[in-house]
């Protein structure tokens, strides 16, 4: 019985990557440095699997940024501002797409699916001269090789590459996309060409918009690709790996009929849905990768009832055509618990990271094959009936207060537009007022701090001095920038979610369960293990000094109930939306109890809202509906003169613009420049909204400083659909990654612009 895996987590189990991205980026280290540390990990993460006995081991799914610019690089589809002159192309090309540069902006950045990892939107029209440009997936299968390990090299498939485009700046927005298929098939088989010619015989398409709900044209195209693709296919094994949902009866009857294809791949986890249709009939003679173990939590796999469905699986196909797999790649859940020396050891026990995912779904193999390890899986039911039966999981008076939560939609007395008033007449901001999203670049200085308080090496006394200076420092800056309404700068929080998460019972929390979300970019995320509740306020004491230190509104800030849920690893015993509602009442304490220490303006971000949204429609109201309510639960309380904002960024939210407008809040604060302002072609096409809302003026994800006249002009485009009188001016989202030789002047021009459209706008009454 054979073992597979989609994907393996690239940034190393002490985030070694993150480190030498960086150091590359500020000039600090070689291309040669860099590449030696990604072939380091490479090989570790290829030997571990081999080591385990996994037989499919994956290539080609470490990334410099993420997959779908590494298949943008293969296809040589650079824009042309980035001014890419042929041939191989390099880091600098590679970093500019991904970052942008000192002259030309990044190309848009979205999540990949459901998930909070983001990927670059490749963007594409009838003039893009595709070209075979990135032999990445071919040097390291051969790298592999060298090493003693045969590898399925891992491709984006041709037809989800085009599904996740974009038409080109300049290009009609009714392009059909699919057209270029005929543009790009070449180029894969040249890539197919040379991993066969190196030895390769099995070859892996990740076709994850399978998934979706598609249209018949674009199922059509799956069709076409493939049998275009077959006569350079023959002599290998081929296997279409779907994940993250169900695949639908029609796409499922469209893929199981591909030609050249010998495997298919399915998520068992989030798609047992699929099971019905495998049972119901799948091609004899084909292989079924079978995703039992979660590639997306961090639970450890209830090994009897995996076992169980694996041996239903086995009367269908036959043991030899039975390949027990990840359900996605491990890319979304934490490294390794063996770097979780301090970690609970009863929870502990409850958990799996990829290292320990990947003994998972050997052990299963295994047993399939008659070789099961019964101690393990004696020791696995233990773990599973610990955590069933544990009272730390449980408490009567959250469940309780949740419960009593039915029956009330939770909306503020007042209507948004008299609300907005009252606020207005205690506040007294200019139009076009100016803000940011709440964190400021975290300095080596500031991390040091924190480390060494959560070290015990400085006393609370110490700590506390140093992050009020810091805040003091932050708060002077606004107001020398002449900002309108202040943020502290969150110099206490290294993690968004992370920080709330610690001060919530029923969280626990790991020193290195790091998940890459792009880039360089990392995020520990929580463990919700338990009924959640708010043992003390978290914020009040930080958010009042910030007041104190000025004479102009300062936020509380707070991160909302839906973006905790969606930026942690849930437990997976009772609903998501169940936890969800106890996290909003925690964060409805926290709010009225800001409000009772006199901050007027607080900011609960949903930066995660939209990328809950199930990847089928018909599951898109029931989420909605509770993910919503959820956030108005946590501010139904307040004042009208109380101003509530929120925070969305990084995903497409033209879908769902009618639920934003049901969430109620005062104002929004919403990612718009980096995606080409395409949020305000919801406004062009007649949807009223009455609240305040600021769609972001620049992108804060580069490095690239804008120009005030830049920024006046993108200011303007807002003015053409939006009210002057409910327009904020803010950048596209938090500044922590950014250092401050790039806020200062951004933030400096930034108010500059609001300005001068003030005098333009006062001058023209």
């Amino acid at each position: 019985m054979a073992s597979h895996i989609v994907g393996y987590p690239r940034m190393g189990p002490k985030r070694e990557l993150k480190f030498a991205l960086e150091s590359f980026w500020d000039g600090k280290s070689s291309a040669e440095e860099l590449q030696k540390v990604a072939a380091d990990l490479r090989s570790s993460i290829w030997k571990q699997m081999a080591d385990a006995g996994i037989k499919y081991i994956p290539s080609n799914t470490f990334s410099f940024y993420d997959q779908v610019l590494d298949t943008t690089a293969m296809l040589g589809a650079v824009p042309a501002r980035y001014n890419w002159n042929g041939g191989e192309i390099g880091f600098d090309t590679y970093f500019s797409m991904a970052r942008g540069n000192a002259s030309v902006p990044a190309m848009e950045m979205t999540k990949w699916f459901d998930t909070n990892y983001h990927f670059i939107v490749p963007e594409l029209g009838p003039d893009v001269k595709f070209s075979y440009a990135s032999h990445k997936a071919v040097t390291e299968y051969k790298e592999a090789k060298s090493l003693g390990v045969d590898t399925v090299p891992v491709l984006v498939g041709p037809v989800t590459y085009l599904l996740l485009s974009k038409p080109a700046k300049g290009v009609e927005k009714t392009f059909p996309l699919l057209s270029l298929l005929d543009k790009i098939l070449p180029i894969y088989k040249e890539v197919i060409a040379e991993l066969k010619a190196a030895g390769a015989s099995w070859i892996q398409f990740d076709e994850a918009t399978l998934v979706m709900d598609l249209e018949s044209y674009q199922l059509e195209a799956f069709t076409k690709a493939y049998a275009e693709l077959e006569s350079s296919l023959s002599g290998l094994n081929v296997l279409v790996e779907t994940y993250f949902s169900d695949v639908p009866a029609d796409a499922f009857k469209t893929l199981t009929a591909l030609k050249g294809v010998t495997a298919f791949g399915f998520d068992l986890v989030r798609g047992t849905k699929t099971l019905d249709l495998i049972k119901g009939g799948l091609p004899s003679g084909k292989y079924l990768f079978a995703g039992v173990v979660d590639g997306r939590n961090i639970w450890a796999n209830d090994l009897d009832a995996s076992l169980i469905t694996l041996k239903s699986l086995e009367g269908i196909v036959g043991n030899d055509k039975l390949v027990v797999s990840t359900s996605c790649s491990l890319l979304h859940t934490a490294v390794d618990l063996v770097n979780e020396p301090k970690l609970d050891t009863e929870i502990k026990s409850w958990l799996a990271f990829a290292a320990q995912k990947v003994v998972e779904v050997n052990a299963l193999a295994k047993a399939l094959a008659g070789q099961k390890d019964e101690a393990f899986f004696s020791a696995n039911a233990v773990a599973q009936a610990s955590r069933k039966n544990s009272p730390r999981v449980t408490n009567k008076a959250v469940q309780k207060a949740a419960a009593a939560l039915k029956g009330s939609d939770h909306r503020r007395a007042t209507n948004v537009t008299a609300r907005l008033d009252a606020q207005q007449k205690k506040l007294n901001l200019p139009i076009l007022p100016t803000t940011t999203i709440g964190s400021f670049p975290q300095t080596i200085e500031l991390r040091r701090v924190r480390r060494e308080y959560k070290a015990k090496k400085i006393s609370e006394e110490e700590y506390v001095k140093a992050i009020k200076e810091e805040i003091s420092k932050v708060v002077k800056l606004q107001e020398e920038l002449d900002i309108d309404v202040l943020v502290h700068g969150e110099p206490e929080r290294n993690d968004m979610v992370e920080y709330f998460g610690e001060q919530l019972s029923g969280f626990a929390f790991t020193a290195n369960g790091w998940v890459q979300s792009y880039g360089s970019r990392c995020v520990k995320p929580p463990i919700i293990y338990g009924d959640v509740s708010r043992p003390n306020p978290m914020t009040v004491f930080w958010s009042t000094a910030a007041q104190s230190m000025t004479k102009r509104p300062m936020k509380g800030m707070l991160t909302g109930p839906v973006t905790i849920l969606n930026w942690s690893f849930v437990r997976n015993d009772q609903p998501r939306f169940e936890t969800c509602y106890q996290i909003a009442l925690a964060i409805k304490d926290e709010v009225e109890d800001l409000e009772k220490a006199g901050i007027n303006v607080i900011q609960i971000d949903e930066a995660a809202l939209r990328e809950g949204l199930p990847l089928r429609k018909a599951e898109h109201a029931f989420y909605l509906d509770w993910a919503v309510h959820s956030f108005r639960i946590t501010n139904v309380g307040v004042q009208d003169t109380t101003q509530i904002h929120t925070h969305m960024c990084y995903s497409n939210f033209n879908d769902i613009i009618h639920s934003i407008i049901d969430m109620d809040a005062d104002v929004i604060t919403i990612e718009n420049s980096r995606s080409d302002e395409k949020l305000l072609s919801v406004f062009r096409e007649g949807v009223k909204y009455g609240a305040g809302i600021g769609p972001g003026v620049y992108d804060i994800h580069s490095p690239r400083i804008p120009s005030t006249e830049e920024i006046a002009d993108r200011i303007n485009k807002m003015l053409a659909v939006l009210e002057t009188n409910i327009l904020w001016v803010n950048p596209d989202c938090g500044l922590k990654t950014r250092k401050y030789a790039e806020v200062k002047p951004a933030l400096q021009n930034m108010v500059a612009a609001a300005k001068l459209l003030r005098t333009e706008l006062a001058s023209a009454k």
